[in-house]
């Protein structure tokens, strides 16, 4: 078998093996019954994924890796599972599980040939597995209103990034003049935090009522004419790949169905408008914090301005770091793209503001 293969195989069996250690220390933290039990059978199942990459290593007489799993992950999934509870957990673990998904996928087409058929018939069972995990995931992420987490993610994101790059252009602007920076950087936030939130309510709530809508008319069109109502599913059928006559098939069994027949035209959304805008306002908010404190604090603007990089870059950081550990990206390259693009956006903002006071001689010394 290839090196390469080989390569993935013993990533795959430490991927494994810390999942199921992650799962049990979730299982150990939950007070929930139903999702302790969930989360003890998924710990079980990744257990057994990694011994079939352990098994698959030691019959091509490859040493399989010796496995581990950091304080700092754990750390992270405690904090993490206490601050935002169980939901957030399961949405950031979903991104890892599609990532297996599309990797197992990828590895059994690539290497089927030097895979035994027992070998091919047990990865295709793991990858039933992994598409299973989804299921609960998504459950799990309506029952904790998960999308609102992403918002307060997103939303601390924006206001980090935004006021980062606003006070560091008003430093260049206010050298010796820190709490005109600050307290103009306090009002840019809330301006900006009640714009994302309601712009947020704007958008979440027009979507909802647009869907209503269209719900509304076609239980109209259930009521008027029924054929034409499993005319429009047939054709959505066929539009997402079925054949026509299975579309048709099922287009028919389901015609004496109408709660079927919207909810396959037009699936529901759960999402509320007033609790999505909270959380983006909210966040942006904290988001804020970080780097506008130090201007209140410093006696300069440009010393503030070291410790408000420091602040808002360790914040992006620690954001950058939880969702990594959980989403089975590479820690290093979120890390580097998020402080990476805060701390661009913040230089440009410099240039921008010392541009800005050459050219309106605007500085207030």
């Amino acid at each position: 078998m290839s090196s390469e293969a080989i390569k993935l195989a013993k990533r795959f069996y430490l991927d494994e093996w810390t999942d199921a250690m992650l799962y049990k220390k979730l299982a150990e933290w939950e007070r929930n019954e139903k999702i302790r039990k969930e989360f003890e059978r998924l710990a079980e199942l990744e257990a057994w994924h990694a011994e079939f990459w352990k098994s698959f290593l030691e019959k091509r007489n490859e040493k399989p890796p010796k496995p581990g799993i950091s304080r700092l992950t754990l750390w992270g999934v405690k904090l993490l599972r206490k601050v935002l509870g169980p939901g957030s957990v399961a949405s950031l673990l979903e991104m890892g599980e599609n990532s297996a998904i599309e990797k197992y996928f990828r590895f059994l087409t690539e290497y089927s040939t030097e895979l035994s058929a027992e070998e091919r018939e047990t990865l295709r069972r793991v990858i039933l597995d992994e598409i299973e995990h989804e299921k609960f995931f998504r459950e799990e992420e309506k029952a904790f209103h998960v999308e609102n987490i992403r918002d307060l993610v997103l939303g601390m994101n924006d206001g980090l990034v935004e006021l980062l790059g606003a006070v560091t252009g008003l430093s260049a602007v206010y050298p010796n003049n820190p709490q005109i920076v600050g307290v103009s950087g306090l009002v840019v936030g809330v301006a900006g935090a009640l714009s994302m939130a309601i712009g947020t309510f704007v958008s979440v709530r027009s979507q909802r009522q647009v869907k209503e809508s269209i719900r509304s008319r076609m239980e109209v069109l259930f009521e008027v004419s029924p054929e034409k109502t499993v005319e429009e599913l047939k054709e959505k059928l066929t539009e997402g790949g079925l054949p026509e006559e299975i579309a048709e098939e099922i287009a028919e069994k389901l015609k004496t169905n109408p709660d079927a027949v919207k909810r396959l035209l037009l699936p529901e959304t759960e999402e509320n408008e007033v609790r999505a805008s909270l959380y983006t306002g909210l966040s942006y908010l904290l988001g804020v914090v970080f780097p506008v404190t130090p201007y209140f604090l410093a006696s300069n603007s440009l010393t503030a301005l070291v410790f408000s990089v420091l602040l808002a870059g360790s914040a992006l950081a620690i954001v950058a770091t939880l969702i990594s550990l959980l989403s089975g990206i590479s820690v290093r390259k979120k890390v580097a793209e998020m402080v990476a693009t805060g701390l661009g956006a913040a230089f440009l903002s410099y240039l921008f503001g010392r541009l800005m006071e050459a050219v309106f001689h605007v500085s207030a010394l």
